[in-house]
């Protein structure tokens, strides 16, 4: 199975202690998820939720073509402000495997993204990948960036 790594990386003019308490909340997912991909928490959390490992997400989200899908991502890991891991369950890809990174830098927050997924469905998969898949994943996390910018403003290095 072919595994895809992207590596994306943000910085924010806010302290770390505020980003951590946006990004650690899953309620504030849909905040910076494309309206298109109809993103919708399931999971039943009260507002001052904030992950902890071994906490399961379920959401609905129509990732390609408007097709609902159920996804559940698990918190396999949290070092509080320094990073979090999240991890499929059930869904689309064959691995999602995501890593939060948050380091304090002048002025605000450096915030990275690693995300490694696969495809299932062998060489019909690394088709949709290269067609499709991609482009999709670098889409949500250009507009993920241009969303935490609209929240926090840009960062401006002092």
């Amino acid at each position: 199975m072919k595994t895809y790594q992207f590596r994306f990386e943000q910085n924010l003019p806010i302290p770390l202690a505020e980003a951590w308490d946006f990004f650690s909340s899953p309620l504030n997912l849909s905040k910076i998820t494309p309206a298109k991909m109809n993103f919708i928490i399931t999971s039943n959390f009260t507002p001052d939720i904030k992950m902890y490992p071994g906490m399961l997400i379920s959401y609905k989200v129509s990732p390609v073509f408007g097709i609902k899908m159920n996804w559940v991502t698990e918190i396999t890991h949290v070092k509080e402000h320094v990073y979090f891991v999240d991890e499929q369950r059930t869904g689309p890809y064959a691995i999602w495997h995501h890593e939060h990174h948050f380091k304090e830098i002048n002025g605000g927050v450096c915030m990275t993204d690693i995300l490694t997924y696969a495809i299932p469905f062998g060489i019909i998969g690394r088709l949709a990948n290269a067609i499709l898949v991609e482009k999709e994943v670098k889409n949500v996390f250009a507009y993920r960036i241009k969303a935490v910018n609209d929240l926090f403003g840009v960062y401006k290095q002092k």
